[in-house]
C-alpha cells in the first residue's frame, strides 16, 4: 500500500493539468516549508499548476536541523546557485544572530550545515529572521537578506511592534558561503517590516514584504517596494496586497504572465495567495490553492519535470 500511494503522488506531480493560467508542461513547482515550531526541519511539496500542492516523503522532513542552540529549521528559502547547486538558508532561532546553510544537488541528499553569524558586528541585534537567498549572475555573489530588532537603532518605532520587536531588512553578500561582507541596512522605511523576499522583474527587482507594525493600528499585512538594483534603493511599500486578515512570509513565481504571491494566514492556520498581471492590481486567489495541512512559511520555486522524475520517481521511502 505504501508503495501504490507514493505512486499514485509522483504520477500526479508528473501529470500536466489545466488551470487558470497554463503552466509549463516541463518543469514542477516546488514549495519547501516547515511544521510546528520548526524541530523536524525542511518539508517539500509539488505541484503542477501552482494551485494544488501534494506533501513528498509523506510529509516528512528531508533535512533535519542541527546547527544553533535552539536547532530549529523555519522560514526554509531554496535557490539554485550559479555553481549549480540547490542553497537553502533558515531561521534557526529564535534569538540567534546567525542563520543555516545548505546545499544540495537533488534536494533530497544535503551537505553538513553551516551556520553563519551575520549580524555578529552588532552584540546587541536580538534575531535573525526569514532569512531569504538570491543570486546576482552579473557580479556572481550570492545575496542573503533577513529581518533583525537592534533595541534603540529605530527609536520612533521601537513601542510599534510585538512586545520587545522593532525590525529592519539587513543584507550580506558573499560568492563563497566562506567570506561574508559586513550586514548592511537594506529596507528601512519607518515601520517594522520582516519576511522580505525579493524577485526580478522587467524594471528591477521587488521586494515583498510584510508590516509588522501593531500599534497604534496593527497592519500585519503584505506589500511591494521596487528597485532598479538588488542592493539599491527600495521605494516606498505599496498599498497593502493581502485583504482584512493578518498574513505574513510572502513568497513569489511568475506563471507565464501571472505572478503569484503565496503567504501564511497563521492566525487561521492556512494557506493564501493573491494573484496579479502587473504588479498593482491583485486579486485574492486564496479559495483555489490547497496546501499540505500545517504548512507553514516558506519559499516557492520550480525544477525541470525531468529532474523531478529523476529524483522523487525513484524514491521509496
Amino acid at each position: 500500500m505504501k508503495k501504490i500511494m507514493i505512486a499514485l503522488l509522483v504520477i500526479t506531480c508528473l501529470t500536466p493539468v489545466k488551470i487558470f493560467a497554463q503552466a509549463s508542461t516541463d518543469r514542477v513547482y516546488m514549495f519547501c516549508y516547515f511544521k510546528n515550531n520548526g524541530e523536524d526541519g525542511m518539508h517539500l511539496a509539488c505541484s503542477n499548476d501552482g494551485l494544488t500542492w501534494l506533501a513528498l516523503k509523506h510529509d516528512s522532513s528531508f533535512v533535519t536541523p542541527v546547527v544553533s542552540k535552539d536547532k530549529l529549521m523555519r522560514d526554509p528559502c531554496i535557490i539554485k546557485g550559479g555553481d549549480g547547486l540547490f542553497h537553502m538558508v533558515w531561521t534557526v532561532s529564535w534569538n540567534d544572530r546567525g542563520v543555516g546553510h545548505a546545499t544540495s544537488k537533488d534536494l533530497i541528499h544535503w551537505s553538513a550545515q553551516q551556520y553563519i553569524p551575520v549580524m555578529e558586528s552588532e552584540p546587541t541585534a536580538l534575531n535573525c529572521w526569514a532569512p531569504e537567498v538570491i543570486y546576482d549572475a552579473p557580479s556572481k555573489k550570492y545575496m542573503i537578506y533577513w529581518a533583525t530588532t537592534i533595541p534603540g537603532r529605530f527609536a520612533n518605532t521601537d513601542t510599534s511592534g510585538d512586545e520587545k520587536y522593532n525590525h529592519r531588512i539587513y543584507y550580506t553578500l558573499t560568492k563563497d558561503f566562506k567570506t561574508f561582507s559586513k550586514a548592511q541596512l537594506l529596507y528601512n522605511k519607518g515601520f517594522s517590516v520582516i519576511d522580505a523576499s525579493i524577485q526580478p522583474y522587467e524594471k528591477g527587482y521587488v521586494m515583498f514584504l510584510k508590516n509588522e507594525t501593531l500599534k497604534p493600528v496593527a497592519q500585519k499585512n503584505l506589500h511591494t517596494a521596487v528597485s532598479a538594483t538588488l542592493t539599491g534603493s527600495y521605494g516606498s511599500a505599496s498599498s497593502a496586497i493581502t485583504g482584512n486578515y493578518w498574513a505574513e512570509g510572502p513568497t513569489a513565481i511568475k506563471i507565464n504572465n501571472e505572478w503569484i504571491v503565496y503567504f501564511d494566514k497563521y492566525t487561521q492556520g492556512k494557506y493564501g495567495a493573491v494573484s496579479s498581471t502587473d504588479l498593482t492590481n491583485w486579486y485574492d486567489i486564496s479559495d483555489k490553492v490547497s496546501f499540505p495541512k500545517g504548512t507553514r512559511h516558506g519559499t516557492v520555486f520550480s525544477i525541470s519535470r525531468k529532474d523531478f522524475e529523476a529524483w522523487f520517481g525513484k524514491q521509496n521511502h
